[in-house]
Parts: structure tokens; C-alpha cells; sequence
């Protein structure tokens, strides 16, 4: 089959590589039928996640079929449609018992660590990927609901809502401004009304990313490279800051925004991956009563989600923008890694 390998920092090809195979009886090979690319992977790319060796075929979002499982598989079946999580989950482990999917135990890639796609195993960048713990990773498709929609549930959708606005502590009425208008900060923004938040405020350089905010909800955008940016963020809350502030970015120019149009009470909630330390003014907040939250994205919220998504609640067609053949997949990164001349938002990859 054909794969998106990583060669290194800067190196990528689209290239053969061996079929994957059943290697242990919880797994389950899915034939790609859609992919997309990832924010995390042009980290990857730039060599800030360096567990990711060579070799390593990159991609953890995806929609496929199921070809083949392994003999303790009983709730899937083949030409199951299904969602492939960015996490893994044994269910079993303490962790996986109490939602924390993220940190699942389960020995596969390596323990403690639920993000393995693209990452510690072979991803879903390919034409095929195995699977494991496949029960508890993959999600089964309802009738009706489209690969495209079902492809931003791999990722995007539950991490914007679930450490964006879960971990936000956004509650009804209340003030969010989201730092980073990209497809995490779309989805936290569009997943804000979920909990009743009053207003939302998108922020970024790029204008358009702003007139795109609107159409996922924002009430409000303010351009971060307007010299008056914060003076406009407190306006739009009568001068007190925000409830929430959401740091969509990871960078530590955007995340030291937040903590400066967060309200005394108010949540920071850090969604973005940082590729560099961020200087923390423990000295200015303590005395605030800030929040402060991180984390990677559990995807426990993903049946909830695609129950929205399936009856017309969240618009999730809606990210994808660009649309590509997998024969064209190092165009697909050069259009998404050029976002602001692009438009791009998610590019979608089909074979």
C-alpha cells in the first residue's frame, strides 16, 4: 500500500510501504476511505514532537472500513463504517474506566500515552491502518451522517470542546474568547452555545479566519494585530475580561494574551500544543483567582458529538475546505501548511 512517511524534520514522501496485518486479537485493520491533516502533524514536521521516529507513517484522523479483525473483535464486523479516534483506549485501565483516554495504560505504543496514531504506531495517513483496542477506538457510523463530517470527530470536534470548553469551565451567560481562529478554535467556538455561552469573541492575525469565526458562531472578532486588541476584547465585556479565555495556537505570545483578558474568577484553557517553554507570571496571578487547564483531548465526548452531528446540530462539513486525491497528498500539506494565503481550514483526502 501507499503511505504519508515521515523521512525527519522537513522530510515527508507518499510512498509504498508494507500492508498492515492483525497483531493482536483486539485488533482491526479499516481501509482509509477519508483523511485529513492535522495542525500536529506540521509540528511534527518541524521536529517539535520528537517521539516520532523515521519511518513512522504520520496521520491520526480518519473514516474507513473495516476489512478485517482480530479473533476477540465481536462488535465489528467488515464493511463497518467507522470513525477512527485520535486516542487510544483499552478500556480496561483505571484510566480508560474513569473517561481519561488520553492516559490510557494499555501497553500499545506505550503506556500512559493515548495519542498513538501518526505518532508511536503507524497512522491514518495510508490506504490502510491497523487498529487496536478496536472495540473502544472506533466508532461506528449512523446512517446519513457523511465522511466528511465523521472525519472532523476524529479530532478537532471533541478537542476544542472537550479542553476548550469542558476543561474551560464555560458555563450559560458567560464570556469566551477564543486565541486562535484555526479548526481547534472554530470547534471550540462552535461548541461554546453547547454549555450557553453568551459571547464568543474570535482573535487572530488573519481576517479571514475571522469572517469564517462568525460563521461557526462567534459573536464577535477582534484582529490581534491591532495595536488596541485588548482594549477591544474588555469592551465587548464591559471592561471586567472575559469568563474563559481558550489558547488555540501554542505559541507563548497567545497563551500570555489570555492571561491578560482573563476576569479575577475567570479559566484559562490551553488547547494549543507548544513546541516551546511559556513564561507563566505566577507573580500577576496568583492573586487573581485564575484557573489555569491543559491537557490532550480524551475523546470521550466523541458519541455525544456524533449524535449532534447526525441530527444537524454542529455543522462539522463545514471545516473541510480544500479537497484532495491521496495521489496528491504533499500538495494537500503544502495548501494546509500555507493556511493564511490558502484559506485552508481542513484539508480532506480521499483515495
Amino acid at each position: 500500500m501507499k503511505a504519508l512517511v515521515y523521512g525527519g524534520p522537513g522530510e515527508k514522501s507518499w510512498t509504498d510501504v508494507p500492508d498492515p496485518r492483525i497483531q493482536q486479537p483486539g485488533d482491526a485493520i479499516v481501509k482509509i476511505d477519508t483523511t485529513t491533516i492535522c495542525g500536529t502533524d506540521l509540528h511534527i514536521l518541524k521536529g517539535d514532537v520528537p517521539a516520532v521516529q523515521k519511518g513512522r507513517i504520520l496521520g491520526h484522523e480518519g473514516v474507513g472500513t473495516v476489512v478485517e479483525t482480530g479473533p476477540s473483535v465481536t462488535g465489528l464486523k467488515a464493511n463497518d463504517r467507522v470513525i477512527i479516534s485520535c486516542i487510544k483506549s483499552c478500556g480496561h485501565c483505571i484510566n480508560c474506566k474513569t473517561g481519561l483516554y488520553s492516559h490510557c495504560l494499555g501497553a500499545e505504543g506505550q503506556q500512559g500515552t493515548g495519542w498513538i496514531f501518526g505518532h508511536l504506531i503507524d497512522g491514518t495517513q495510508a490506504e490502510y491502518v491497523r487498529v487496536p483496542y478496536a472495540e473502544n477506538s472506533l466508532h461506528l457510523l449512523p446512517p446519513g451522517v457523511s465522511d466528511e463530517q465523521a472525519v472532523m470527530l476524529s479530532d478537532i470536534l471533541p478537542t476544542g470542546f472537550e479542553i476548550g470548553v469542558q476543561y474551560g469551565r464555560v458555563k450559560p451567560g458567560d464570556s469566551v474568547a477564543v486565541v486562535g481562529a484555526g479548526p481547534v478554535g472554530l470547534a471550540a467556538i462552535t461548541t461554546a452555545g453547547l454549555y450557553g455561552a453568551a459571547t464568543v469573541v474570535a482573535i487572530d492575525l488573519d481576517a479571514n479566519r475571522l469572517h469564517k469565526a462568525k460563521e461557526f458562531g462567534a459573536t464577535d472578532t477582534v484582529l490581534s494585530g491591532s495595536a488596541d486588541w485588548k482594549e477591544q476584547v474588555l469592551a465587548l465585556t464591559g471592561g471586567y475580561g472575559v469568563d474563559v479565555a481558550i489558547e488555540a495556537v501554542g505559541v507563548p505570545a497567545t497563551f500570555a494574551m489570555c492571561t491578560e483578558i482573563v476576569r479575577p474568577g475567570g479559566s484559562v484553557a490551553n488547547v494549543g500544543v507548544h513546541g516551546k517553554p511559556v513564561e507563566l507570571h505566577l507573580e500577576d496571578l496568583w492573586i487573581q483567582n485564575i484557573n489555569i487547564s491543559m491537557g490532550l483531548v480524551n475523546t470521550n465526548t466523541t458519541p455525544m458529538l456524533l449524535k449532534l452531528v447526525s441530527q444537524g446540530k454542529i455543522r462539522a462539513e463545514k471545516f473541510a475546505t480544500h479537497h484532495f486525491g491521496f495521489d496528491q497528498f504533499l500538495d494537500a500539506y503544502d495548501t494546509f501548511s500555507r493556511a493564511a494565503e490558502t484559506k485552508a481550514l481542513k484539508v480532506v483526502l480521499k483515495p
